[in-house]
C-alpha cells in the first residue's frame, strides 16, 4: 500500500459506477488511478477524488495500474466553481500539467505552483491574467525552459527602455541591437514587461506572487507568456481556446 498526497486534474467515467482518475503528487509526477464504484463512494471519499480535490490518497500498485483503497480531503477548492472563469483558468493549467510531466518524477516545487495558483485563484486575492503568466513562465522554467533573460544578447544591456523576445528561445535583445526582415515570433517588450518576466523565473517562491503592473503591461505579458508556453510545448489546448472565448461572452475577470 503507498499513501501521497495530490491533487485531481481529471476525471473520466468508466462504465456506471467507476472512473479513472489523474493526480498529481510531489513525489511520483502525474498518476493514474481507478476509482472502483466511485458513483457510490459518498461523503469525505467522494469529494476527496473530484476534479480538483487535494487529497491524501492510500492506494495500491498492481503490476503498472494503480487503485484507490481510501481517500481523504485536504482542501477541495469549492470556490473554483463559482466562477466561470476561474474553474476553465484552473482547467487549462491541470491539461498543461497533464500534457508535461511524467509519471516517476520528483515536483514538488511544481505540486507547491500549482497548489499556491489555485489559492490565489479560489480567494481572488490576484488577477486572473496575471495568475495565468506566472503560472505558465514558471511552469516552463521549472521543466526546463527557463528564457534567457539576463541581459541583451547582443550588447549585453541588462535594463533597456524597450526590447525585442524571441519566442524560439526566450532571449532578448535591446530595441537598438533587433535586427530582422521577419517579425514573426518576436514580441516587442517594455521594460516593465522585462522585469516581470525575470521575476517570474528568478524570484524565491514566496515572493513569486508578489508584484504589481499596468493593465497595458499585464495584458502584454500575457501574449508573451501564452505564446511562449504553446511553441515550446508545441500544441495548443482546447481549455486556453475556450478560456480566451470568455472574453467575448464578458465572463472573463
Amino acid at each position: 500500500m503507498i499513501t501521497v498526497e495530490g491533487i485531481v486534474l481529471k476525471e473520466r467515467s468508466v462504465g456506471e459506477q467507476d472512473k479513472f482518475i489523474d493526480i498529481l503528487t510531489k513525489e511520483s509526477g502525474v498518476l493514474e488511478i481507478s476509482v472502483k464504484g466511485a458513483r457510490k463512494i459518498n461523503g469525505k471519499s467522494g469529494s476527496s477524488t473530484q476534479l480538483f480535490a487535494y487529497s491524501r490518497f492510500c492506494i495500491q500498485q498492481r503490476r503498472d495500474r494503480f487503485y484507490l483503497n481510501s481517500a481523504e480531503p485536504i482542501h477541495i477548492f469549492y470556490g473554483l466553481r463559482s466562477s466561470l472563469s476561474a474553474i476553465s483558468l484552473a482547467s487549462y493549467f491541470a491539461d498543461i500539467l497533464r500534457s508535461c510531466i511524467q509519471q516517476q518524477s520528483q515536483r514538488s516545487d511544481i505540486m507547491r505552483l500549482f497548489l499556491n495558483t489555485l489559492h490565489y485563484l479560489e480567494k481572488g486575492m490576484r488577477a486572473e491574467k496575471q495568475l495565468k503568466c506566472i503560472f505558465e513562465l514558471r511552469l516552463m522554467s521549472e521543466i526546463g525552459y527557463m528564457p534567457s533573460i539576463v541581459a541583451c544578447r547582443d550588447c549585453g544591456a541588462f535594463e533597456p527602455e524597450k526590447a525585442v523576445f524571441r519566442i524560439s528561445d526566450g532571449s532578448f535583445c535591446c530595441d537598438s541591437c533587433f535586427r530582422s526582415d521577419n517579425s514573426e515570433g518576436y514580441f516587442s517588450i517594455s521594460k516593465a514587461v522585462l522585469n516581470a518576466v525575470r521575476h517570474i523565473v528568478l524570484v524565491d517562491f514566496d515572493r513569486l506572487f508578489n508584484f504589481k503592473m499596468s493593465e497595458q503591461s499585464l495584458n502584454a505579458l500575457y501574449e508573451v507568456s501564452e505564446a511562449y508556453t504553446l511553441a515550446h510545448l508545441e500544441r495548443g489546448f482546447g481549455t486556453l481556446d475556450f478560456y480566451n472565448s470568455l472574453d467575448f461572452m464578458g465572463n472573463k475577470k
